[in-house]
C-alpha cells in the first residue's frame, strides 16, 4: 500500500514542481520546503496537540535508500542541492513504534523525481497515520468483574487499560486485540483490524482538510477528520442460548469452554493449518473451514476455525464439494474450544443453518 501511495503523488508532484535556473550549481538540482499555514480542527481535543512545525521530523532519502537529511524540520537546510534523481521526502509529527497512549502521530510521504538545472518545490498534505482505540466500560462489567485486568495488544506490545482510564491508546494500523484477564485466565474477547486514521470506541458490557498550499515549498496541513467507529461488545451472559440470539465471531472469543451455544459468521475460507488459511477455490479439505464477522476479511487471526464431523454437517458445509458456501452467513450450534489449528474454534457442530 505504501507504494503505491507514493506512486500516486510522484505524479501529483511533476505538476507541483516549479522550475528556476538562479543560483544552482551546474548539473545540480535545488529542493526547497516551506511549510503551509496548519489546518485548524473544529473542534479541539487533549490528543489532538500538534507540535511546532519545526519540531516535526523530515526524512529525505535518494532512490538507494541512503539519508541526504534526516532530522528536525527546523534544522534542516534553507535549500538542498542534489543530483538530479529519484527521492522520498517523508514528513512526521513524531516517531511512533509501541503502543502508547494520546499519541497521534500526523505525517505524509512524496515520492517524486529532480530533474537536472531545476528547483522543485514539492506539496504534499498531512493526515493522521496510526490508528485509536478508546474503552467505555460500563458499570455493570466493573461490578461483574472487578478484579479483572484488560490488555490491547498488538504485534509491536501491549497497553494495559484500567477500568477508570479515559485516554484514548494509539496503535500502528493492523490487528489490534482486546485481551481479558480474571481469575488466573487470559481469554481473547475480540481482534479488531484498524485502518490508518480509524478511531475506534469500544462500549464493553456483562452480559446482562484541507491546508493552504504554496508552489515554493511543502505544506503540512493536519486533517483532524479521523474516522470514528463504534463497536459494542458484551462478556458473559446466556447470548447463544438460540440461532436468534446466536454470539459473533468477535464475542465467540469471550465464551470459550462454553457447550451448545449457536454462533454465527461468514465462511471466508477453508484447508486450514496451524499457519495459514485457504481464501479461494478450489478447496482440497473436507475436514474444516473458516468464519470471520464479514466475509470480505482476508486476515488469519480475525477468523475462528470449525470443524466438520463426519455426517450432515460435514456433507453440507464442506468446500470442496460446496464451493457456492464460501461467503454465506452461516449459523453453527456446537462447542467452543480455546485453539482448533491455533484459533479459537467451534468443534462437535451439531446443527447447521446457511442463509
Amino acid at each position: 500500500m505504501k507504494h503505491v501511495f507514493c506512486a500516486v503523488l510522484s505524479v501529483l508532484c511533476v505538476f507541483s514542481i516549479s522550475c528556476t535556473r538562479e543560483k544552482i550549481p551546474a548539473g545540480m538540482a535545488g529542493l526547497v520546503f516551506r511549510f503551509g499555514p496548519l489546518f485548524e480542527p473544529a473542534v479541539k481535543s487533549s490528543d489532538l496537540l500538534v507540535p511546532d512545525t519545526n519540531d516535526f521530523i523530515l526524512y529525505l532519502s535518494d532512490a538507494s535508500g541512503e539519508y541526504v537529511y534526516s532530522g528536525f524540520y527546523g534544522d534542516k537546510p534553507e535549500k538542498f542541492e542534489l543530483k538530479p534523481g529519484s527521492y522520498t521526502a517523508k514528513v512526521i509529527s513524531r516517531e511512533f513504534n509501541v503502543p502508547a497512549f494520546d499519541t497521534p502521530q500526523f505525517g505524509d510521504e512524496v515520492c517524486f523525481i529532480l530533474e537536472k538545472d531545476e528547483e522543485a518545490a514539492v506539496e504534499f498534505g498531512c493526515t493522521q497515520l496510526n490508528s485509536g482505540i478508546r474503552l467505555v466500560i460500563n458499570d455493570s462489567f466493573i461490578s461483574d468483574y472487578d478484579g479483572g485486568v484488560i490488555f490491547l495488544t498488538s504485534g509491536d506490545g501491549r497497553l494495559m487499560y484500567s477500568y477508570n482510564e479515559k485516554r484514548v491508546a494509539y496503535f500502528n494500523p493492523g490487528a489490534v486485540s482486546l485481551k481479558f484477564l480474571y481469575e488466573g485466565t487470559e481469554s481473547v474477547l475480540f481482534t479488531k483490524i484498524l485502518d490508518p486514521r480509524e478511531m475506534l470506541t469500544v462500549n464493553l458490557g456483562s452480559g446482562g482538510d484541507s491546508g493552504n498550499t504554496d508552489k515554493a515549498g511543502i505544506t503540512i496541513s493536519v486533517d483532524t477528520s479521523r474516522v470514528w467507529n463504534e463497536f459494542d461488545y458484551s462478556f458473559g451472559g446466556d447470548k447463544g442460548g438460540s440461532m436468534e440470539d446466536a454470539l459473533t465471531v468477535d464475542e465467540a472469543r469471550g465464551h470459550v469452554g462454553d457447550e451448545d451455544v449457536w454462533v454465527c459468521g461468514y465462511v471466508v475460507g477453508g484447508d486450514l493449518t496451524s499457519s495459514g488459511i485457504s481464501f479461494a477455490a478450489p478447496f482440497r479439505t473436507y475436514t474444516n473451514l473458516a468464519i470471520a464477522a464479514s466475509r470480505s476479511i482476508r486476515d488469519r487471526d480475525e477468523c475462528l476455525s470449525v470443524s466438520l464431523p463426519v455426517g450432515e454437517v460435514r456433507d453440507g458445509l464442506n468446500l470442496v464439494e460446496n464451493p457456492d458456501v464460501l461467503g454465506k452467513k452461516v449459523f453453527l450450534k456446537g462447542n467452543i474450544v480455546a485453539s482448533y489449528f491455533g484459533l479459537v474454534g467451534i468443534k462437535d457442530v451439531a446443527e447447521y443453518e446457511i442463509l
